[in-house]
């Protein structure tokens, strides 16, 4: 089993671990636990046999409520139930940890110390696996779990979320340009006035622009709408496999170190990443169609993406960046 509760771009990070555990001539029955709120990524994916949706966030509003203790009762017999010999933690987190104790799985697995976040996860576990020095990506960290159960790690591997499409995948793509200001943190956006200021580029020469929004995000991307002006609108709200599909129909993807950016890579999109606070060797998207803009200094440690930045990211760099990512795009595409 697998714990990875959250977030967006953690989940797609870690979606090929799941696919080394269950491809190849022996593949394993996994069974992954996560936060309620991100259940399509895990449930619709088709090596998962087993998707255990936990509500941690929501717990520590109530603990003692009987709703809680129901919910977490019925979560722990799901996984006793499944029975894994083998629980592995890529997320490293006290929450996570936990729920391999939980499920009863004799070997719980995680990453050492130094690429941990909490050091108290690892009283949970039996064992820990450290990747070689040189894996710097998060998903070759991710990947260096397998050995837990006899699988090489194939270091490099990108993510595919396809399978989120399901019908979509046929649908006619759309000619916008879709932005993506908001992010998960403080410190991590580019700024909204520079996604204004592209939005009205990229609305000049032809190119309908969307501007998506997520939970708290709708008030940033009306004002970038607002100031980019014609040509420029605003996306309707969307469910996570919504969000899919209308990423997968873009013409091109634009943001930051932020969930849907790695969730539209996953999905063979054209996407232009801007890092201006976090790891761009540790974070960065992966994808045949991506293109990178850094304003963040590599190397950060202690299994950390924040880092310093080193300088801005200029509108004119993102624009060719997105230049050349919509032609990767049409060389990749099929014939």
């Amino acid at each position: 089993m697998l714990t990875r509760l959250s977030a967006l771009g953690d989940i797609v990070h870690t979606w090929p671990l799941a696919d080394a555990l269950t491809r190849g001539e022996q593949p394993v029955e996994l069974a992954w636990v996560v936060e309620e709120a991100f259940l399509p990524l895990v449930a619709l994916h088709p090596g998962v046999v087993r998707a255990v949706p936990v509500a941690t966030r929501r717990w520590r509003r109530a603990p003692f409520a009987a709703s809680t203790r129901r919910e977490v009762i019925r979560a722990r017999r799901l996984l006793r139930e499944f029975a894994p010999q083998v629980a592995l933690d890529p997320q490293g987190l006290c929450k996570s940890a936990a729920w391999g104790w939980l499920s009863g799985a004799p070997e719980r697995v995680g990453l050492p110390r130094s690429l941990r976040r909490e050091s108290l996860s690892g009283l949970c576990y039996t064992q820990t696996i450290a990747p070689s020095p040189d894996v710097r990506h998060v998903i070759d960290i991710n990947l260096s779990l397998a050995a837990a159960v006899g699988r090489a790690a194939t270091y490099g591997a990108s993510p595919d979320g396809t399978f989120l499409l399901g019908r979509e995948r046929s649908k006619d793509a759309s000619s916008a340009v879709a932005l993506l200001p908001g992010t998960g943190g403080k410190g991590k956006a580019w700024p909204a006035a520079s996604f204004a200021a592209l939005a009205r580029e990229i609305a000049g020469r032809g190119l309908p622009v969307m501007v998506v929004w997520g939970p708290g995000e709708r008030a940033l991307a009306e004002s970038i709408v607002a100031a980019a002006g014609r040509n420029v609108t605003l996306a309707p709200p969307t469910s996570l496999p919504e969000l899919a599909a209308l990423l997968a129909r873009s013409a091109a993807v634009v943001g930051g170190d932020t969930g849907p950016v790695h969730l539209a890579a996953s999905l063979g999109v054209a996407t232009v990443a801007v890092f201006v606070a976090t790891d761009p060797e540790r974070n960065g998207p992966r994808g045949g169609c991506v293109k990178l803009v850094a304003a963040a200094q590599g190397g950060a440690r202690g299994g950390r993406a924040r880092t310093a930045a080193v300088g801005e990211v200029s509108v004119s760099e993102v624009l060719d960046a997105l230049t050349d990512a919509l032609g990767d795009a049409v060389h990749h595409s099929p014939q």
